[in-house]
């Protein structure tokens, strides 16, 4: 080998790591899990019974506007941040969030009877999507893991509330809807928190990879 070659070789070995071109974009991660706790937190205010169904109309705008618009934009720079999970997870809860709203203003009332099956196999499909989020949430910390397996059991006790027509389970629902958007913002301000200080401040328990 040539003197320049080996050198060249040398240089290529000892050369520094490229830089992350991402590193410039904060984490959207906190802003996607506080548009979800807030627009859960007052839709499972009403789910559990706590106030008249008469004010639920309130939810829709956040439901439009930050559970949609801000978890889809969030979702969109998961994507650039090569955040498979959070990419997946933001933007299909902020499409469940503009979903939602449409359905109760354009669709649900025009349902009849049958309205409450409807709601039920709707939930139920939220729900087997978020099953399986929550074993993917295994890789990522306790703190998101929790949300998702509180989320879970909100959508799953949700319908069968409104397939059983039972009230008392969709107030259950509505209540574990609470425990999940308490969830959902302690891990939120955990992670704007902690970015903010640089360091711990409220810990999220990373989980180490099970390879």
């Amino acid at each position: 080998m040539s003197p320049q070659a080996a050198n060249e070789t040398s240089t290529e070995q000892q050369a520094p790591p490229a830089a992350d071109p991402t590193a410039h974009i904060a984490d959207p991660g906190p802003l996607g899990l506080a548009a979800f706790a807030l627009t859960t937190f007052v839709l499972s205010v009403f789910n559990a019974g706590l106030l008249d169904k008469s004010l639920e109309a309130v939810v829709l705008p956040l439901a439009l506007f930050y559970g949609g618009l801000g978890q889809l934009l969030a979702g969109m720079w998961e994507f650039r941040k090569a955040n498979t999970f959070g990419a997946v997870a933001f933007t299909s809860y902020g499409a469940f969030w503009l979903s939602f709203a449409a359905y109760v203003k354009f669709v649900a009332d025009g349902l009849g009877p049958n309205a409450d099956t409807a709601t039920g196999l709707y939930l139920l499909a939220w729900g087997i999507f978020t099953a399986y989020m929550t074993v993917a949430a295994l890789r990522v910390n306790v703190a998101v893991l929790l949300v998702f397996v509180a989320l879970t059991l909100t959508f799953l006790v949700l319908a069968a509330g409104d397939f059983t027509g039972t009230t008392g389970i969709g107030h259950a629902g509505g209540l574990i809807g609470l425990v999940t958007a308490v969830l959902a913002w302690y891990a939120s301000f955990a992670g704007v928190a902690n970015a903010t200080w640089r360091r711990t401040l409220l810990p999220v328990g990373p989980l180490a990879p099970t390879d």
